[in-house]
């Protein structure tokens, strides 16, 4: 979709579509949602999570970002988006899952690699993309053949970490009442890549 009429255009597919075939699950969604399932996700065009896990309106909390980043707990009174849908998530309405889902190509992990030689960073990029410097240190040090891949895996544990600063989440995954998953996505091939929990290795999906 290039312009606001291919919106519309859209829409009126939409309605003529997808709506009509799920009016009742519209319905009952306009009284509330109850999704299990929370996932955090890049706000790159190319990885649309709904299209990726198939899944139907009211299944899946998300967030999308620049580099599906999780920052670090941090109550100070600031304003803090991602924070602030997870903590909506966890306390009202109880998912069951969390997932960080990185791509394959990410900018934002580009940005982090090339720092300010990168056209990307800008004036909330830069600041955003550091919370990726203890993990770009990690894979420059391991002297990585592909530092893009590998740090845009090891953004994903850095998240993974940073939910784990929360206390209501870890209070939550330490009762067995919730779970965290790591998800990598290869744009160009369509594979799902799922982290193992006990080996920490992304491993394919399956189709």
């Amino acid at each position: 979709m290039k312009t606001v009429d291919d919106l519309i255009a859209g829409y009126r597919r939409f309605r003529a579509g997808v709506y009509a075939e799920q009016v009742q699950l519209y319905r009952e969604l306009g009284e509330g949602q109850d999704p299990g399932v929370m996932l955090i996700a890049c706000a790159d065009s190319r990885a649309e999570p709904s299209d990726i896990f198939n899944a139907a309106p009211g299944q899946m909390f998300v967030v999308r970002n620049v580099a599906n980043l999780v920052p670090p707990y941090k109550p100070d009174g600031g304003l803090h988006g991602v924070s602030s849908a997870l903590e909506f998530a966890v306390r009202v309405l109880k998912v069951r899952h969390i997932v960080v889902m990185g791509h394959g190509g990410c900018g934002g992990v580009t940005a982090s690699l090339t720092e300010s030689k990168s056209p990307l960073i800008g004036e909330f990029v830069a600041p955003w993309v550091k919370l990726l410097d203890g993990a770009r240190a990690r894979v420059m040090e391991s002297g990585s053949l592909n530092p893009q891949f590998a740090l845009e895996l090891e953004g994903i544990e850095t998240s993974l970490e940073n939910l784990m600063s929360f206390p209501w989440v870890a209070e939550k995954v330490t009762a067995g009442e919730l779970e965290l998953h790591g998800a990598w996505f290869a744009i160009k091939h369509g594979e799902l890549h799922w982290r193992n929990p006990n080996t920490k290795r992304f491993e394919i999906v399956a189709p």
